[in-house]
């Protein structure tokens, strides 16, 4: 333990998701030692988040201004919706270059345990959006891309409950399997059930 504002930063950075005892007493000293001017473009960039990022009002990615860049990019294609937890999952699809509709962020998965239910994402919004053509074009694909675990699979369950009864709309589920240059040995159970059960023809 250390006295004061030492111990009340390394408190604070802990909390932060990722960062433990060590990592936040590491992060508190390299601070300690860091320059004035760049302490101030730290404190400046926090404060920016918090005042200058605001929600995207069409698909609820984080944004500069009230639409966000992929939603006024008019080469995406307005038939196709992946729905993902968060906005960093944008980012990760992104990165693939394979995807090239636009996305709806729920804003996390449903976990009963935690208080988290249907109204406290944006489940409403996303059932609105199907609902609506955009330029004439309606959505006739969404892609669930919720994370393959306990509460994302329960969202994936819900959603699909919920939207099977738009007519003419494919709702299809992100495929889970094996990696790319894995072994099938070290493959647990789970993972390996996961990919024969979702195996294409070639």
């Amino acid at each position: 333990m250390y006295e004061g504002p030492v111990q009340d930063l390394i408190d604070e950075l802990g909390r932060l998701p990722g960062v433990g005892p060590k990592s936040a007493q590491r992060i508190a000293f390299h601070l300690l030692a860091t320059e004035p001017a760049d302490i101030e473009r730290l404190q400046q960039a926090l404060q920016k988040v918090k005042e200058g990022v605001v929600f995207c009002d069409v698909c609820g990615n984080v944004s500069a201004e009230t639409t966000c860049r992929i939603c006024r990019d008019p080469k995406r294609d307005l038939s196709l919706v992946c729905v993902v937890e968060e906005p960093k999952d944008v980012q990760a699809i992104e990165r693939t270059r394979e995807f090239k509709g636009r996305y709806h962020v729920l804003g996390g998965a449903l976990d009963p345990l935690s208080g988290v239910g249907p109204d406290q994402l944006r489940i409403r919004q996303l059932l609105n959006r199907i609902g609506t053509a955009v330029n004439g074009v309606d959505i006739s694909e969404v892609i669930i891309a919720t994370d393959p675990n306990t509460e994302g699979e329960a969202t994936a369950t819900y959603l699909v409950r919920m939207l099977r009864d738009f007519p003419g709309l494919t709702v299809t589920r992100l495929a889970s399997g094996l990696p790319m240059g894995g072994d099938l040995e070290f493959a647990d159970e789970l993972t390996l059930g996961r990919a024969l059960s979702g195996r294409r023809s070639m």
